[in-house]
């Protein structure tokens, strides 16, 4: 008995690494092989992203590929990890739903308050129909266990964040098609070291990885013809997976079968996932501060982003991608590194690093003005 168990879990692991390889190769193969078709029909069209004010671009480009990053998405992850839609039934719904939304809003530009009306309906979707939510805090400022009601909205606003504030930092070649393949990497890896149960959310990593590697390649200009960006809907479709895989590893789903299973596999969960989520959330923090101390709305568009100080220090695109994905790393290491401190001091510490990283270029900036 114990060897058929044996053979079994042999084939269920081979399994696994044939649906990982293949969900990596088949989503970069079909972005990549998608992108150009887009491309083209942007063209004729004339579906194009217009230089403006606040571009780092000086010429008109099309910015539809987040369409080919959700049909490599939807394809590969509904057959290589299927069982994820089983399990999170409203899944595929809400990713078309910010597919629509997406390319309205690069087509004709929709209104803030129907994209957001439009985000929180998704959100619900998620969290209320699927069931996916923030349950604890891992004793995070002294909290511990949620109310359903606390979760929900915890878990709804947690989602909507995400979601724009990594549409923020798409704002210069690479960022965040970089940045969203380190953050599913690292989710990846921890998912597959907390055991085959959740297999499913390792191959849907790999399948982002795979989708954004395709885009990457005509967004950083490789294919001086058919440079690309992703556009809104792009940004929305990563955002809110990697806010979806974020609260996933905060609250590791166990069937109910296995109840000998622990539900909470590390306490610094909550600030270790921030962590990884830190680009985004503190370039928008830090641009909100910037906005309200100047007297001006928050929600008010400018060039006060951290790619936006390090373009004005003269780096080019793919240089200020490099230095911030790079910082960004070192927060990720030290991290993990003191992750079995004190949750409160461990988020302290993960803010502060982020904070600076922040201020930095701006900082050289105003030294520059001064000896200038």
């Amino acid at each position: 008995m114990e060897g058929i168990k044996g053979i079994l879990n042999e084939l269920g692991v081979a399994q696994f690494y044939l649906k990982l390889s293949l969900g990596l190769v088949c989503s970069f193969l079909i972005t990549f092989l998608s992108v150009p078709t887009i491309v083209k029909i942007s063209k004729r069209k004339n579906l194009m992203d217009e230089p403006g004010l606040r571009s780092s671009h000086l010429r008109k480009i099309p910015n539809l590929g987040g369409i080919a990053m959700f049909y490599s998405l939807a394809v590969c992850a509904s057959i290589f990890a299927f069982e994820l839609f089983d399990l999170y039934k409203f899944l595929f719904a809400s990713l078309v739903i910010l597919l629509y939304i997406g390319v309205m809003d690069d087509i004709v530009v929709m209104r803030a308050y129907k994209k957001l009306l439009a985000q929180i309906i998704v959100t619900a979707l998620m969290v209320i129909g699927s069931d996916v939510r923030i349950r604890s805090f891992f004793g995070l400022f002294s909290i511990y266990e949620l109310s359903y009601f606390a979760s929900v909205a915890i878990s709804i606003f947690t989602f909507i964040v995400l979601i724009n504030a990594f549409n923020l930092i798409d704002g210069i070649d690479g960022l965040a098609g970089v940045y969203s393949i380190i953050c599913s990497a690292l989710f990846g890896i921890s998912y597959f070291r907390l055991g085959e149960y959740n297999y499913p959310l390792v191959v849907l990593s790999a399948v982002i990885i795979g989708s954004v590697l395709g885009f990457l390649y005509y967004n950083l200009a490789l294919s001086r013809t058919q440079k690309i960006f992703m556009g809104d809907t792009g940004s929305m479709i990563l955002g809110f997976l990697l806010a979806f895989t974020a609260i996933c590893f905060i609250d590791i789903f166990i069937d109910k079968e296995l109840p000998d299973v622990p539900r909470y596999y590390l306490q610094a969960a909550p600030a270790i996932a921030i962590a990884i989520l830190i680009l985004p959330l503190v370039d928008t923090l830090n641009v909100f501060i910037i906005r309200i101390s100047a007297g001006k709305s928050p929600f008010i568009a400018d060039n006060n982003h951290i790619h936006h100080s390090l373009l004005k220090l003269g780096l080019s695109h793919r240089r200020s991608t490099f230095y911030i994905i790079l910082y960004y790393l070192f927060i990720v290491a030290v991290a993990y590194y003191f992750r079995h401190i004190n949750v409160n001091v461990l988020l302290l510490l993960i803010v502060v690093l982020g904070f600076t990283g922040a201020y930095i270029p701006r900082l050289i900036l105003l030294k520059r003005k001064e000896i200038n």
